[in-house]
């Protein structure tokens, strides 16, 4: 949020000649005419960038300084985001490349949305660096991506948090009548040095390079940031229970062969993610005793 607790939003386009034709124009109305219906319109600053090339996307952030960025267009099965050249032809960017540019504008940015198909990886890169960053898992229709993006702002405009406003988009898909509502992940940022390491880090110095839990003696700033990431993470554990509810039921009422497989192979990763999210929140836990 700035200085004056209005929330700006940059809203980055490419639609390259050589692709597919996309709705952006759509969704960029919609979005502006539910900030516009919201209560507390004033807080919201929607600034707008078309036929993005990939330099722009630095300058775009330079000039608008915003909180949010939303970026609407092209995603390649690979894990690239799909911007301009020069003639208005698709140029793909590689995650890392998406990935290092957010890291260095941390401080400003909380929230990203790609709404692009196969964004998936591009988000897990940048949410390295992002406290919030949503991707889609697959291929998206237009009418889906709309339908989320206008649920998400709603949400955002009457002052729900990004994974409430995350899940209302997800639901505007469903109310739609489109059944593309799991395609949309939400990722949020993974502390790179968490404080259980630092902890262990500090009591190796102090036992001579032997980590030792039983004599590690936790000052009150330690064990804030233990809290604060047993709390986030137990976040992402909700979010995935209910991601798995939404999978079972789906794979219960799915017939198509293809699909159920599909569905079985995102609940086994989901699986996997929330185990080793509850070993990380019982370590967490244990070093607090």
């Amino acid at each position: 949020m700035s200085s004056n607790g209005q929330i700006k939003i940059l809203f980055l386009a490419a639609d390259p000649s050589n692709a597919t034709r996309l709705r952006l124009g759509q969704e960029l109305r919609d979005i502006h005419e539910k900030l516009q219906l919201a209560k507390e319109r004033d807080r919201f600053i929607l600034d707008s960038r078309e036929s993005v090339r990939p330099g722009d996307i630095s300058q775009a952030i330079f000039d608008v300084e915003p909180q949010i960025v939303h970026f609407s267009g092209h995603g390649t099965s690979t894990g690239e985001l799909c911007f301009e050249d020069l003639l208005g032809k698709y140029q793909p960017v590689q995650p890392d490349a998406l990935a290092a540019l957010f890291e260095l504008v941390a401080d400003q940015i909380n929230c990203v949305v790609l709404n692009a198909c196969y964004s998936e990886a591009q988000a897990k890169a940048i949410a390295q660096h992002i406290s919030f960053v949503i991707g889609m898992n697959k291929e998206i229709g237009d009418q889906a991506a709309i339908a989320f993006a206008v649920g998400f702002y709603k949400a955002l405009a009457a002052r729900r948090t990004i994974d409430q406003a995350y899940k209302f988009g997800c639901v505007e898909i469903r109310l739609q009548g489109i059944a593309e509502h799991l395609t949309p992940v939400l990722y949020t940022k993974q502390n790179s040095v968490s404080p259980l390491l630092e902890v262990q880090q500090i009591d190796s110095n102090k036992s001579g390079g032997v980590p030792n839990a039983q004599s590690t003696s936790l000052n009150l700033g330690q064990r804030q940031r233990i809290l604060q990431e047993i709390e986030s993470l137990q976040q992402q554990y909700d979010l995935l229970s209910q991601k798995l509810s939404r999978l079972r039921l789906d794979l219960v009422i799915e017939s198509g062969t293809v699909v159920k497989f599909q569905l079985e192979k995102q609940i086994e990763n989901a699986e996997a993610e929330r185990t080793q999210l509850t070993q990380r929140i019982e370590q967490l836990e244990n070093s607090l005793q």
